[in-house]
């Protein structure tokens, strides 16, 4: 039997047939069929203490149907989000890790092209200011022991950035947010969509998918277009850090607030913080210590 809230929604053509879709870690997705074909439906309201705003991410989902990056959105609504269905599969780390190339070109394009579609109030992605917040939130809270060192390490990470071009970023690149099919890339989620520098996306990508030293390498003098210098490196390994430790701290904070089917955070948690301490230690190897 359908969900009543799927049921009650105006957007179908005649009974829809619902399905749940897995993999969700901060929002309720359903997979609806209907008369006129089939479509991916998401639950998820405004999440103040993660920066999400669902108005600003369907408009971004729209923007980048428009640029050429995302199924159409069909419908959306407070809470409530219908994009077309794409018969396409879901990559995982083994498939980033493969294609580093391809990845940074089709980063290169979506940060290239996405403004020109983007309206409204311009949001701003800078991780280390996401890091400092989610400290904020998390103070008093079950993992408040870890803040004064994360705080720690995200200054030393933030001192080594270097100044790049303001573009559009996707800002979380899970393996599971590319998409394939027999003749292109998708990215879906755009939660956190908003101007930052091509670095984080290139250490999302690289850290989230724990791709090799070289096969960083490749993506990010892919991206560039050219080898990249010492400065540059150095920031980017520094980036990986900051992007495993700000995942460790949305997976705490989750822990706190949300309650997504099937997602545990606990695991999350325990995953990232494992990806993170081997980051640093690579970073650590190359640089020296990050912190006294």
């Amino acid at each position: 039997m359908t969900d009543g809230r799927i049921t009650a929604l105006p957007c179908w053509q005649g009974a829809p047939r619902a399905e749940p879709l897995s993999g969700g870690l901060s929002n309720e997705i359903w997979k609806v069929t209907d008369d006129a074909g089939a479509h991916v439906l998401r639950f998820g309201k405004d999440y103040p203490f993660h920066h999400v705003s669902r108005a600003r991410e369907a408009m971004t989902s729209r923007a980048a149907h428009a640029a050429g990056f995302a199924p159409a959105v069909e419908y959306a609504a407070p809470g409530v989000m219908v994009t077309a269905f794409v018969n396409a599969r879901t990559w995982g780390a083994a498939e980033v890790c493969a294609a580093p190339a391809r990845i940074a070109a089709l980063l290169r394009r979506f940060h290239h092209e996405m403004p020109a579609q983007i309206s409204g109030e311009a949001y701003l992605f800078w991780v280390f200011h996401v890091i400092r917040d989610y400290a904020r939130t998390l103070d008093g809270a079950a993992h408040a022991d870890d803040l004064p060192h994360f705080l720690r390490l995200c200054a030393a990470l933030e001192a080594v950035q270097v100044p790049l071009p303001i573009i559009f970023g996707h800002n979380d690149l899970l393996p599971a947010n590319i998409l394939e099919d027999e003749n292109r890339l998708w990215l879906i989620d755009y939660e956190y969509a908003g101007y930052s520098t091509a670095l984080f996306d290139l250490a999302g990508a690289a850290s989230n998918a724990r791709m090799s030293p070289d096969q960083a390498r490749v993506l990010l003098e892919s991206y560039f277009d050219k080898p990249a210098d010492a400065a540059l490196l150095r920031a980017f390994e520094a980036m990986k850090c900051a992007s495993l430790l700000r995942e460790t701290m949305w997976a705490m904070v989750s822990d706190l607030h949300l309650s997504a089917p099937g997602a545990d955070y606990a695991a999350y948690i325990t995953e990232n913080r494992a990806g993170l301490d081997a980051q640093i230690a690579v970073y650590e190897a190359i640089y020296g210590k990050l912190l006294p």
